[in-house]
């Protein structure tokens, strides 16, 4: 099986390693939280065709590797993703909304984002190899 994901005119592998905490880096997300925050970024990345590769719900943070299509942004989705997840905890969670330091505001402003990349060696051989059939191809 490829890596490589396709749709109607491209073929992609864009995978991502995201991390975001809640507000104040409250260790906060465990229990029943914890599992509605797994529930709603699961069922919100299956309606909108991201492929979760790992998700990683821990008290203090959430670590996503998910692959987007090209033709979302990275920050878009991960926006949409802190947003509908905070609210639909808020209104699960009434006793979170009561705490005067939320705010509406459930995550920290901002996340860590990574690309989880080729190996160059790998990349390299592999331009190596066409290089070598083109001269085969070409005799």
């Amino acid at each position: 099986m490829s890596r490589f994901h396709k749709l109607s005119h491209w073929i992609w592998y864009c995978k991502y390693h995201i991390v975001w905490t809640p507000k104040y880096r409250y260790r906060i997300l465990e229990g029943a939280i914890k599992r509605a925050a797994i529930e709603h970024i699961m069922q919100y990345a299956a309606q909108k065709k991201y492929i979760i590769d790992t998700l990683n719900v821990q008290k203090g943070h959430v670590h996503l590797i998910i692959d987007i299509p090209p033709k979302y942004s990275v920050s878009d989705v991960v926006g949409i993703l802190k947003g509908r997840t905070a609210i639909r905890l808020f209104s699960k969670f009434k006793k979170l909304k009561q705490r005067p330091y939320w705010g509406n505001r459930f995550w920290a402003t901002g996340y860590c984002v990574d690309t989880v990349g080729l190996d160059p060696e790998k990349i390299r051989l592999y331009v190596e190899y066409q290089e070598e059939q083109e001269k085969k191809n070409e005799s």
